[in-house]
């Protein structure tokens, strides 16, 4: 790599820092993935500043090896919440643009935006997603802009990461949201199943069980263009059948981090809010068409 290609991957990085800092960011946790997308590195709540001295090296050195590098970003508490609306096409991505701070380009015509939203009530995430079809199971991390996106199904041509817009600062609110009709309505909730313990067939009541992780992750869709279960949706899968099943949401999130390597690797922000879309999920609509996965 050119010295000129290393000043631009670094400076399209920064770039990338920098939004995330106007809307309050201080810390990233960082991950390192191989091509086949297994975690190879892990660093916990780097301050921004030393992410700045170092990500240029760290970008290069991850190309050489065709890695990903990814990022999560840790605002400051009690300012923003911080909404990720990921897997978007062109023309999703341009209706949320003007409510974004920043908007990437993840892989030719795929594009992902970042929303930073004052005083948002707890199910506005949830409801943006849907309204602006984006994945509903996004991880709130990134790929890097000056980065390359290393899959496995992109080979020989593996796409660097760019940034396409960024507004600095651009902070808004749940009814400029509103008011633009990206959000999802409101659904009114159903009553939740009864979670009381399970009776046998002779009539005695039985201890919760847990459901068979294995099993949902065995059922689960593949990731797109590549051979392998999607974990984020199985870990949803597992943790609505669990609450069905009579499991809390709390208790329900601690089994998840032992059990799912993507808890494990995103922490226990990831499993509590799995685990809270599952219950929420659950709440809309109690009785599902198609039955959970059962312990062999």
């Amino acid at each position: 790599m050119s010295t000129g290609e290393t000043e631009s991957r670094e400076g399209k990085a920064l770039a990338m820092l920098a939004a995330f800092s106007s809307v309050g960011v201080h810390s990233f946790d960082v991950t390192v993935t191989d091509i086949e997308g297994e975690k190879t590195g892990f660093q916990i709540n780097r301050p921004i500043e030393a992410l700045r001295r170092s990500i240029g090296k760290a970008i290069g050195a991850a190309i050489e090896l065709r890695q990903n590098y990814i990022i999560r970003p840790r605002p400051r508490a009690n300012f923003v919440t911080l909404i990720q609306l990921d897997d978007l096409d062109s023309a999703k991505a341009d209706r949320v643009a003007d409510h974004a701070f920043m908007v990437l380009e993840t892989s030719p015509g795929n594009f992902q935006a970042w929303v930073a939203v004052k005083d948002a009530p707890e199910d506005l995430a949830r409801r943006l997603r849907k309204g602006a079809g984006a994945d509903p199971t996004a991880s709130g991390a990134t790929r890097v802009s000056g980065s390359v996106n290393f899959k496995i199904k992109y080979a020989p041509e593996f796409p660097l990461v760019e940034l396409s817009r960024v507004i600095a600062g651009n902070v808004t609110t749940p009814a400029a949201l509103e008011h633009a009709g990206i959000v999802a309505a409101l659904e009114e909730p159903r009553p939740p199943r009864q979670a009381a313990n399970r009776v046998s067939r002779a009539g005695r009541p039985t201890r919760k069980k847990w459901p068979s992780y294995q099993l949902c992750v065995q059922h689960a869709p593949l990731t797109q263009g590549e051979d392998r279960p999607d974990i984020s949706r199985a870990d949803f899968t597992w943790c609505r059948t669990a609450i069905e099943w009579g499991w809390s949401t709390e208790a329900t999130a601690s089994r998840l981090m032992e059990l799912s390597t993507k808890a494990k690797e995103n922490g226990e922000r990831y499993a509590i809010l799995t685990a809270t879309r599952a219950a929420e999920s659950v709440e809309r609509q109690p009785h599902r068409a198609k039955p959970a996965p059962r312990p062999a």
